[in-house]
């Protein structure tokens, strides 16, 4: 196979057209509907009983549509419209039997048929590659005027656009078989997941809510105190595990609602109070009303402020401000530290799942925090942006839209 045959093998393999190994392995395709209509047009543009559309590989031709006639397979090497169709012109042929170039072929010395009219428009794409030929022909001899000659030109212009469309169509179709494949897959493992997340956290409230009626009943009231932070809190991460795990689904259900900022913060800085105590953190937060996802914000401002007290600064106490406003597209919050920072050639790295840093005295983790906060903020139509806070510090800029 020469050098050209193997790039026009590979247009056609490309354009979704088969394309055989060896032989006549290949079945002939059923042909769509708009190649159909296209191929009845052109028999109607020249006036001619048969009119094709075919693709020439190395080795055979095969018809993706025809009119007045059932499409076959033969070889190239049978093939008239294989003679000459590489150089892109269009031939127009009054008796084939006449013409040398067409004489003794199968097709017009009477082994397979009796051609005598003959005409093929080469479908040559954007890129100067011929897939095939438009072809059209009769047992009698015939002409073409110019206008039927230009008709023909444009129809096979249209097929090779039609090819093209049909072939990206096909791969859209197979993209969304496996996004959906990969739903079905996602939503029965998150449901494992679901499950055996869910029975812990379940057989821990319920120990607590044992708990707290007999520290009722005993002298100690801190301890009731504390009991109901734990349920609290144990209570919100159970409405996280079953709302964030469904969200683990391509097109994850959001549920927007009216949300106060101070409101979450206050949820969240109660969820991360031991942390908070330990590393002597503050965490300031102006309000804002804004429209959101509840739960999903939640776990966004927890990922960012738990971020905000793991990686300190060694010896300095975690100074967190939090802060919102409106936008014309919808609010944007603002989180910002005193800690270690992040340089600016890994900012966008860290937004990718599993990614961590390695620095000196930075804590164990999974690599997960901000890339689940980079998701979220992308399935509320929005985006989020890592930056220095003044030079010290992170800063870190979630973009929410108003149409969630």
């Amino acid at each position: 196979m020469s050098v050209d045959e193997l790039v026009r093998d590979a247009v056609l393999a490309a354009t979704g057209l088969p394309v055989p190994g060896s032989g006549l392995e290949i079945t002939v395709p059923m042909p769509s509907q708009r190649l159909q209509n296209l191929v009845e047009l052109a028999r109607t543009v020249c006036g001619q009983p048969v009119t094709a559309i075919n693709i020439i590989t190395e080795e055979l031709q095969y018809q993706v549509a025809t009119a007045g006639m059932e499409p076959y397979l033969c070889t190239r090497e049978d093939s008239m419209c294989a003679v000459g169709f590489l150089n892109g012109t269009s031939t127009v042929v009054e008796d084939a039997s006449a013409d040398p170039r067409y004489s003794s072929n199968p097709y017009v010395d009477g082994r397979r048929g009796a051609i005598r009219f003959y005409a093929s428009i080469p479908l040559v794409t954007d890129e100067g590659f011929v897939l095939g030929t438009l072809c059209a022909g009769a047992r009698e001899t015939g002409k073409l005027s110019e206008r039927q000659r230009q008709g023909l030109e444009i129809l096979a212009a249209e097929i090779v656009e039609a090819l093209e469309l049909e072939h990206r169509a096909r791969q859209l179709a197979g993209a969304l078989a496996e996004a959906q494949r990969s739903n079905t897959l996602l939503a029965d493992f998150a449901g494992r997941i679901s499950h055996d997340l869910r029975n812990p956290l379940t057989s821990i409230l319920g120990y607590v809510e044992l708990s707290q009626m007999e520290a009722a009943d005993g002298p100690n009231s801190q301890i009731a105190t504390y009991l109901n932070v734990v349920a609290s809190s144990g209570q919100r991460m159970l409405d996280m595990v079953e709302n964030v795990l469904a969200y683990a689904t391509i097109g994850g259900d959001i549920r927007p609602a009216e949300l106060s900022l101070t409101a979450i913060v206050a949820d969240v800085v109660q969820d991360l109070a031991a942390s908070i105590e330990t590393s002597g953190a503050s965490v300031d937060c102006g309000d804002l009303a804004f429209s959101a996802d509840p739960v999903q914000i939640r776990v966004l401002l927890q990922n960012l402020i738990h971020n905000s007290i793991a990686y300190g600064r060694p010896g300095v106490p975690p100074v967190i401000q939090i802060t919102g406003q409106r936008t014309a597209e919808g609010a944007t919050l603002r989180v910002t530290d005193n800690g270690k920072g992040i340089s600016e050639t890994d900012r966008e790295r860290v937004l990718h799942p599993l990614v961590r840093l390695h620095r000196e005295d930075d804590p164990p983790g999974t690599g997960l925090g901000l890339a689940t906060c980079a998701r979220i903020a992308a399935a509320a139509g929005g985006r989020l942006d890592i930056s220095s806070n003044s030079g010290a510090g992170t800063m870190v800029t979630v973009h929410l839209s108003g149409n969630t």
